[in-house]
């Protein structure tokens, strides 16, 4: 590990696992970066955007012209949460991946971290090295190791991306990295075994620029706790800390807003198995977490939901149990709404998962 503070960057950043998994862990690092557009486009076509920075030949007028294209009108969500919980300038905060100059950050990143939607695969062709993602997501990514070149990477993505496609995108995305002269180990994970009860399995694919040969990842845990450890009726807003790193629960009574129990008008559809294909057995109160979702704010049925019993009541999960189940300890300050709190936790990684991973990984470079 570096001798002064790690340099960080990350992409896709979203509510900022790996700050947050820094913070806990109590590693001293300055964020040379982050990026999330909030899904809002710009103002200007991006085709366009690009031709017209290419007359534009001075750094700062470039970003000047990019910040110029992002809608006035429209709050990016993510980073207002982000903003909210992490020390660092908003010039470099990002708006877009693909407007965003990793040259401007040669040699100056440590750590590099991200992902990209698993939709941004289905272009991937069949070419060599970097140029075979070209006009994906995933390229972008790729594209910023190049220029970057950060001493070590960490990219996750859906575990499905393994199989996608028969397996070719997965062949794609290991002859990219490969081809950009980084050793890489890859291995999917799931969050039970890090600490957390949530069933969230991840692939995660980590590289080094140079040795690393004998990064190992990291030995799964016994699992202490259950989701009813983590509902506010037995520990309140302000009672899941963390401690020398872990996760401590101080037990007391709760309660819970009456806005998250469900109302006799929608309570069948919630509870129905379904039909057909559709069908699904509605089991709630479990002692681990299916995994959560971006879209759980619109309650789907609890054969596929997290739905638990408080006081003889049914309820859906509030924001902060849901980012405790996400590895973030309460004081992450919450400073969206709950329709935006429930997509930033269920579109972020594991806290806990990163915790490891980055522990494991300091010690290579």
């Amino acid at each position: 590990m570096p001798k002064d503070k790690l340099q960080i960057a990350t992409i896709f950043s979203g509510i900022g696992a790996a700050e947050f998994a820094l913070k806990r862990l109590n590693i001293p690092h300055d964020i040379v970066f982050a990026c999330d557009n909030g899904e809002i486009d710009f103002v200007e076509d991006e085709d366009k955007m690009h031709a017209e920075l290419r007359e534009i030949k001075n750094l700062n007028d470039r970003k000047a012209y990019i910040r110029s294209k992002i809608p006035a009108r429209k709050t990016n969500f993510v980073m207002k949460s982000y903003m909210a919980n992490y020390d660092i300038d908003p010039d470099d905060y990002y708006f877009n991946v693909r407007f965003l100059e990793g040259n401007e950050y040669r040699n100056k990143v440590d750590l590099f971290v991200g992902g990209s939607p698993c939709q941004s695969f289905t272009l991937l062709g069949y070419q060599k090295g970097l140029e075979e993602a070209r006009g994906t997501l995933f390229y972008e990514f790729a594209r910023l190791v190049d220029e970057i070149q950060p001493k070590a990477f960490i990219y996750e993505n859906v575990q499905g991306l393994i199989k996608h496609d028969k397996g070719h995108t997965w062949e794609v995305v290991q002859r990219v990295f490969e081809s950009l002269g980084y050793k890489l180990h890859y291995q999917v994970l799931d969050a039970v075994n890090y600490g957390i009860p949530q069933k969230r399995r991840r692939i995660f694919v980590v590289g080094f620029k140079e040795g690393g040969q004998e990064f190992k990842f990291p030995v799964e845990k016994q699992l202490h706790f259950s989701l009813q450890d983590f509902l506010l009726e037995n520990a309140p807003d302000g009672h899941v800390v963390a401690n020398n790193g872990k996760i401590t629960i101080e037990k007391a009574k709760g309660n819970v807003p009456e806005k998250y129990f469900l109302s006799d008008r929608i309570l069948p559809g919630i509870m129905s198995e379904g039909t057909g294909g559709f069908s699904m057995t509605p089991e709630i109160d479990l002692k681990i977490a299916r995994p959560l979702m971006s879209t759980m704010h619109k309650m789907h049925r609890a054969g596929e939901d997290n739905y638990v019993t408080t006081n003889g009541k049914i309820r859906r999960l509030a924001p902060r149990e849901c980012l405790r189940l996400m590895g973030f300890t309460d004081d992450f300050k919450i400073a969206v709404s709950d329709t935006q709190m429930y997509k930033q936790a269920g579109n972020s990684v594991v806290v806990d998962v990163l915790m490891e991973l980055i522990t494991e990984t300091l010690k290579f470079i």
